[in-house]
């Protein structure tokens, strides 16, 4: 593992969480992800947060996301270059760049689990400058899903609102968000009415509520279908107990134990939705900026 402070700071506080949540820790993982982007946790506008959610695929996992430092301007490259990922021959291996090529990226982000291993690389766009999705959909090796519904995101006021991507190379997925959405895209009926478009569960009560705080949504898209495979809201808050829902017991059990290191702490506080079920996840910002865009 590196010597530097920053990243000895970052490896205790993850394996210690990780005690505290009863998730495998495995050195083997952890390190290599640290090490690869080290320069990151000692710069000043360092961001990095802890993820858990409760669906079924998710359980027995602690997710870190962090921002990489504003210099490295390839994060996929440095996770090849280091053994994290393997190319595949798919299109999600050059999707990055292919991005990159069609936009100017403002920051980046890396997501890993502490049992997983690396997972995502985000790119977040200008905050001022939120981007379409039909021009999205032309970049190549873009899933055909995104092309496929660019009537529904016109239709619900999202195709000027995109804010960024991430890609899940293990999962072979693309999130695409959406920040800045018009007036009334959180009202229930509103909601409902996405949701069945998208072909989801019917949403809970709980759900709903929930949507209503929300201050954007992401959809997730994959090469294998024409369809939006999940849609999740997400809420920001300083404080759980101002949400008008209750808090899961295992999402209870992250927020006691794992640590912040800011004065103020901030969570991210959503709820995915696909045709199986809902489900609910929660990040916790360990280091947080203003101004740093909110992803989930």
């Amino acid at each position: 593992m590196s010597a530097t402070p920053a990243v000895a700071e970052l490896y205790s506080t993850i394996e210690e969480s990780a005690r505290l949540l009863n998730v495998p820790f495995s050195p083997d993982t952890v390190s290599p992800v640290l090490d690869a982007y080290a320069a990151a946790f000692a710069h000043p506008a360092a961001v990095v947060a802890f993820r858990v959610a409760t669906a079924l695929r998710h359980m027995g996992e602690l997710d870190c996301r962090f921002r990489t430092h504003p210099d490295e301007r390839d994060p996929y490259g440095v996770a090849r270059s280091k053994g994290l990922i393997a190319a595949t021959g798919d299109p999600v291996d050059t999707l990055l760049e292919n991005v990159q090529s069609s936009y100017p990226i403002d920051s980046y982000g890396i997501d890993f689990g502490v049992v997983g291993g690396f997972k995502k690389v985000y790119a977040a766009f200008k905050t001022d400058d939120l981007e379409e999705v039909a021009k999205l959909a032309d970049v190549p090796g873009m899933p055909p899903a995104l092309a496929e519904n660019v009537e529904f995101f016109t239709r619900h006021g999202l195709n000027d609102r995109v804010a960024g991507v991430a890609i899940d190379y293990p999962s072979r997925t693309v999130n695409v968000y959406f920040n800045e959405l018009p007036a009334g895209s959180f009202e229930p009926e509103t909601i409902l009415a996405t949701l069945r478009e998208v072909g989801t569960v019917e949403p809970s009560a709980r759900m709903l509520k929930l949507g209503e705080q929300a201050f954007g949504l992401y959809v997730t898209l994959g090469w294998d279908s024409p369809k939006i495979e999940r849609i999740c809201y997400a809420a920001t808050t300083t404080d759980l107990s101002t949400l008008p829902v209750q808090i899961e017991p295992e999402i209870e059990q992250f927020v006691k134990n794992v640590p912040y290191g800011n004065e103020d702490r901030q969570f991210i506080y959503g709820v995915a939705l696909l045709a199986q079920g809902e489900y609910y996840k929660l990040e916790s910002h360990y280091r947080w900026r203003p101004g740093a865009l909110k992803f989930l």
